[in-house]
């Protein structure tokens, strides 16, 4: 077992080195490449002052940039999100005050009418929507609307408009 001794040192991480394994392609991806340089270092343990020095700007610009990536990939996830909710056979809109309990019996009932089987018995799945859903839920509550959709697979996933 090899010990954990921090993050590497600064100068260790090679930033396109990361970004070729990673097959990063700044034609066709949501961020620059600097925003991907910065995620890239940050999530090698890399301090925001130590990328400021290696790319001779300031901590502040540094910031700006991963918090611009940060954004951009929540969006591109956000947007994938949407494009599988639309491709979707299944798309059941739980409304914010609904009891967590009644979600699968309207799960159930919209896939039925398509014929997509779902393999989660009901505890599993409000277990499934309470989870995906995040602060969305809290108890049995369900505080803000939640789009469950099920693919023709049977997989469920849950969205926060």
């Amino acid at each position: 077992m090899v010990a954990d001794d921090g993050p590497p040192e600064p100068d260790e991480v090679d930033a396109a080195d990361l970004l070729d394994r990673a097959g990063f392609d700044a034609e066709e991806s949501v961020l620059t490449r600097r925003q991907a340089e910065v995620l890239a270092l940050r999530e090698r343990g890399l301090r925001q002052s130590d990328i400021a020095e290696r790319l001779g700007t300031s901590r502040a610009n540094v910031s700006s940039v991963e918090a611009s990536a940060r954004d951009n990939v929540a969006r591109a996830r956000e947007t994938v999100a949407f494009a599988e909710a639309l491709a979707a056979p299944v798309r059941v809109e739980i409304e914010a005050g609904t009891d967590l309990y009644d979600a699968p019996k309207r799960v159930y009932d919209a896939c039925d009418e398509v014929g997509v089987k779902v393999n989660q018995t009901a505890p599993d799945l409000m277990k499934t929507i309470g989870d995906r859903a995040g602060d969305a839920v809290h108890g049995r509550e369900v505080r803000s609307r939640l789009f469950v959709t099920v693919d023709a697979d049977g997989q469920i996933r849950v969205r926060q408009p």
